[in-house]
């Protein structure tokens, strides 16, 4: 799977900066990620991305020409990419979208903002809007990287044990359940007998429970959203 990205700064997703299951998927081939710099596409000898917006305000505004531009030039090199403007206005990405995002092939193309935003004409480019999370960022660059680990793991091959998929948060709608390793004590914690048992039935009960237990604590907002 392909995955695209426009950004002012294309270093950040050099393959060297790319750790563990990424990094391996990479040197697999499963996976191909390719950074394209706006900077290529700026105006003038300068090379200008960005302006000050309409109607006064603080900041700076991406305009829409190099973004445009940019855009034109990796479709045109890689046609049938699925297009994501990331930000904060956009649809909060969750599982049932990574599942949807997992099944565009050749791949993504993640339009990465600066600043104050982009030029609103350049929405009218996108496929989707998407946002991780309500809170601010510099840009759009962390987001990307999110999305393409998010949308990675879901790659077949690129995990080591594809059954894991099916057993973390959210993969049914709940946070998932607890968690225990060597040794059975520790400083007066002791792992649940259950899970020592060897009792398979037992123990795949104890974990349906303790992820309803942990979802209706933590967040019970997942419950009343039914399974995705």
């Amino acid at each position: 799977m392909e995955f695209h990205v426009i950004t002012l700064f294309p270093e950040m997703f050099a393959a060297a900066n790319w750790p563990g299951m990424i990094g391996r998927a990479l040197k697999a081939g499963l996976i191909h990620i390719e950074a394209h710099g706006l900077r290529e596409h700026g105006i003038g000898n300068y090379r200008q991305v960005d302006d000050t917006p309409y109607g006064g305000g603080s900041g700076m505004v991406l305009r829409p020409e190099p973004l445009f531009g940019a855009i034109d030039a990796v479709m045109g090199a890689h046609p049938g990419l699925w297009r994501l403007l990331l930000t904060p206005q956009g649809e909060p990405l969750d599982q049932a979208m990574v599942r949807d995002l997992s099944a565009r092939r050749p791949g993504l193309l993640l339009i990465a903002g600066r600043y104050e935003g982009v030029d609103e004409r350049v929405r009218s480019l996108a496929d989707r809007e998407l946002s991780i999370g309500d809170y601010v960022l510099s840009g759009g660059e962390l987001p990307a990287m999110v999305v393409i680990e998010a949308v990675a793991r879901l790659v077949p091959g690129v995990l080591g044990n594809p059954e894991s998929l099916a057993e973390e948060s959210f993969a049914e709608g709940l946070l998932e359940y607890p968690h225990y390793t060597r040794p059975e004590e520790f400083r007066g914690m002791r792992v649940p007998e259950v899970l020592l048992s060897g009792d398979h039935r037992k123990i795949r009960e104890w974990r349906k429970r303790e992820a309803l237990k942990r979802t209706a604590r933590r967040r019970p907002d997942l419950l009343g959203r039914g399974r995705s």
